[in-house]
C-alpha cells in the first residue's frame, strides 16, 4: 500500500497458552489467568526457553506435557509448575519476537524504535513487559482490535474516506491511533539481546 514494503513472519503466539488453559479446564482444575501470570511474573528471568513457533506445537491436545518435552530437550529439566510453565511460554515468545526484529533489521538495513503488540498479546501485560527486556525497545501495546480496526481504516482510505496526511501510511496510522487507548512497557535496559537459551 502506498508503495510501502511490509514484512511478514509468523511466529508463535499465545496458542501456547491457551491450550494449556483448555486442557487444565478439561482436567476440572484450571487456575485464574490472573493469578498464574502474577505467579510466573515472580519467577527469575533465566529460565528455559523453547521455540515457540515450532511446528511441534501446531496441533491442539496435551500442550502441557509436549512443552515440558521441548524443556527437557534443551537440557533443563520440565517445568515444575504451572507457573513456571507459563514463564517459559511467555519468555520464549519474548526471544521468538526479538529475533524476528533483528532479522527485519538486517534484511531491511533500518532501524527500529519501538515495538508494537496489537490483538489479544496486548492485554497480557507480563508478555509485554518481557519483550521489552528481550528487545531492549519500549512496547506500546494496543489496540486490542487491531486486525477489525486496520481493516475498516484500509477500507475507508479505498473508498476515499480516509485520505493521507502525510507519505506512506501515514494517515491511516494517524486515524488508528486517534481512538484507541495503549499502554506502554520500558525495558529496564536499553540494548538487550535474545535470551542466552535460545534453542
Amino acid at each position: 500500500m502506498d508503495g510501502t514494503v511490509r514484512y511478514l513472519r509468523n511466529t508463535g503466539g499465545l496458542w501456547l497458552l491457551q491450550e494449556c488453559l483448555r486442557e487444565w479446564d478439561a482436567e476440572g482444575s484450571a487456575p485464574e489467568l490472573a493469578d498464574l501470570l502474577a505467579a510466573a511474573a515472580e519467577l527469575p528471568p533465566d529460565g528455559p526457553v523453547i521455540d515457540a513457533g515450532s511446528t511441534d506445537f501446531l496441533a491442539p491436545a496435551d500442550m502441557p506435557a509436549r512443552i515440558g518435552r521441548a524443556v527437557e530437550a534443551t537440557g533443563h529439566p520440565a517445568p515444575p509448575s504451572r507457573a513456571a510453565l507459563v514463564r517459559c511460554i511467555l519468555d520464549s515468545l519474548a526471544d521468538a519476537y526479538a529475533r524476528t526484529l533483528q532479522d527485519a533489521v538486517r534484511l531491511s538495513g533500518q532501524s527500529i524504535d519501538v515495538v508494537h503488540v496489537v490483538g489479544g498479546g496486548s492485554q497480557n501485560e507480563l508478555l509485554c513487559r518481557l519483550t521489552a527486556e528481550r528487545t531492549g525497545l519500549p512496547v506500546v501495546a494496543g489496540p486490542v482490535e487491531a486486525t477489525a480496526l486496520g481493516n475498516i481504516l484500509v477500507q475507508a482510505r479505498s473508498a476515499g474516506r480516509l485520505p493521507s496526511s502525510g507519505p506512506g501510511l501515514a494517515g491511516i496510522r494517524a486515524a488508528a491511533r486517534a481512538p484507541t487507548r495503549t499502554g506502554r512497557a520500558e525495558p529496564t535496559s536499553r540494548g538487550a539481546t535474545t535470551s542466552a537459551h535460545r534453542p
